[in-house]
């Protein structure tokens, strides 16, 4: 019974040397011995690293919202802060799609455009990425697919979802609030995460206003949201509202996470109308509801 008990013992003892002696058996560094020796444990624990605080890239004085614990002040400050650039945006769309309504009508009964107004159609040409070989009514066909205001309610949940409500890195530091990225050398912020040999930074922008145009124009012009935007004109097409929850069906594309990313963004959409629902008439116009 004693060899027993004195074999595991030994058996043991074998099997911690084995696990340590990667480290054990290591040859010292002298160098580092040297520096190492000269250094007390009241010195080390004077040795502090100072992180050293990323300043913001932009002139705006946000909300702390990573200070507001009530969660439902943290939304409410967050919506009310997001949602007058939103607004703005959705009132200069409607402005440009009443516009390119009348232009049809007239090209439709066969009336010629003026030369400004055929300089202003091919700026938005250029803009939306529409065919410039098309004949005027093939443009104007296009653009009104592409030149359309997504609802409110989208809008500021995708904002919150990819922002963490406003407390990530690149929201506070760049005023990307939508995960928006760039591939040109120093044109935002570096990933932290960013895999080996990948080029894209994540968009920086100098207002509140900049980003959520480049929040629209990316969903109004890029190929990758064309779903988007056919369910957008099916709805038009059929005088039925822009409803948010079948619309976000159509943002696929926008996160690696697919079907799930959507599923996020229609759950956020019902946890929180309350927060849209009393909106003035003016705003639900805007937003497209």
């Amino acid at each position: 019974m004693k060899n027993s008990i004195l074999i595991k013992t030994v058996l043991l003892l074998l099997l911690g040397v084995s696990l340590f002696a990667p480290f054990t058996f290591l040859k010292p560094d002298e160098k580092n011995d040297e520096l190492l020796s000269k250094y007390t444990v009241k010195d080390e624990e004077k040795i502090i690293i100072k992180k050293e605080i990323e300043k913001p890239l932009h002139n705006v004085i946000l909300p702390d919202f990573a200070k507001i614990l009530d969660i439902s002040t943290k939304k409410k400050t967050f919506f009310d802060f997001m949602k007058p650039a939103i607004i703005k945006q959705n009132n200069q769309l409607l402005a440009t799609r009443s516009k390119l309504n009348t232009w049809l009508e007239h090209v439709s009964l066969e009336l010629p455009l003026s030369e400004q107004e055929h300089q202003e159609l091919g700026l938005l040409v250029k803009k939306y990425r529409v065919n410039k070989d098309a004949s005027t009514l093939a443009q104007l066909n296009s653009l009104l697919l592409r030149v359309d205001v997504i609802p409110l309610s989208l809008v500021l949940v995708q904002a919150a979802n990819e922002s963490a409500w406003g407390t990530s890195r690149f929201s506070r530091i760049g005023l990307n609030f939508f995960g928006i990225w760039c591939y040109r050398q120093g044109c935002g912020m570096v990933p932290g995460g960013r895999n080996t040999g990948a080029k894209h930074e994540v968009a920086a922008f100098q207002s509140v206003d900049e980003a959520v145009t480049r929040y629209f124009d990316n969903i109004n012009s890029h190929n990758a949201y064309r779903v988007f935007r056919t369910i957008r004109f099916e709805l038009r097409s059929q005088e039925q509202a822009l409803n948010p929850e079948i619309l976000a069906t159509g943002l696929l594309p926008y996160s690696e996470r697919g079907a799930h990313y959507v599923i996020d963004i229609t759950k956020m959409l019902r946890q929180n109308q309350q927060y849209w629902a009393a909106e003035d008439h003016s705003s639900k116009v805007a937003a497209g509801d």
